[in-house]
């Protein structure tokens, strides 16, 4: 899981934790959360065939396995400006072997759309790394009034349906492009 968010006083953190809850309980599944907040990645990348300043390369040790390591993502993005966070962004570009050939669901969260807009933003910049956004995906509206304390949405039977949905389908394709890289490894 890969919390997109960075600002200030964000709810981020609140979402992908009622998101682990509703996960929670299911079929035999292991979540690692990324906080791109605790991610130091500059925004300065080397030139092709460069390397990364010791800074990136600290950063890149740390999270770059783990990244690999996953058979599918979810990424917990808010919308800002009809859009997905720079943070976000910058995580993705710095890493592209890690994402292909593998399943990416999405929670998103902002005002009156969700987060939709900044959804369909990301499906096209992860089908350029060729990996395989979900069809469905959570929208939480206007979260900042609308999930209590502990981060879980007033229209639980609406937001945790669309949750087991995604998660279904995702999970569905993390095991079927798991097995095919296993016998023929994908190379873009």
């Amino acid at each position: 899981m890969i919390v997109g968010s960075v600002r200030e006083g964000r709810v981020g953190p609140a979402v992908t934790d009622w998101f682990l809850r509703t996960a929670a309980g299911g079929e035999d599944v292991e979540f690692d959360v990324i906080d791109v907040a605790d991610v130091p990645l500059p925004l300065a990348m080397p030139g092709r065939g460069g390397a990364p300043d010791p800074g990136a390369a600290a950063a890149l040790k740390e999270v770059s396995p783990r990244l690999a390591a996953a058979d599918a993502f979810v990424v917990i993005t808010p919308e800002y400006n009809h859009s997905f966070p720079a943070a976000l962004k910058n995580l993705i570009d710095w890493h592209h072997a890690e994402w292909q050939a593998k399943p990416v669901g999405f929670v998103s969260y902002g005002g009156l759309g969700g987060g939709i807009r900044a959804v369909e933003q990301l499906r096209l910049v992860f089908a350029e790394l060729h990996a395989v956004g979900m069809r469905d995906a959570v929208s939480l509206h206007w979260p900042w009034s609308h999930l209590t304390e502990d981060g879980t949405p007033n229209d639980t039977a609406v937001t945790e349906g669309a949750a087991k949905g995604m998660l279904g389908q995702l999970m569905w394709w993390g095991r079927a492009l798991r097995s095919a890289r296993a016998e023929r490894p994908y190379a873009a």
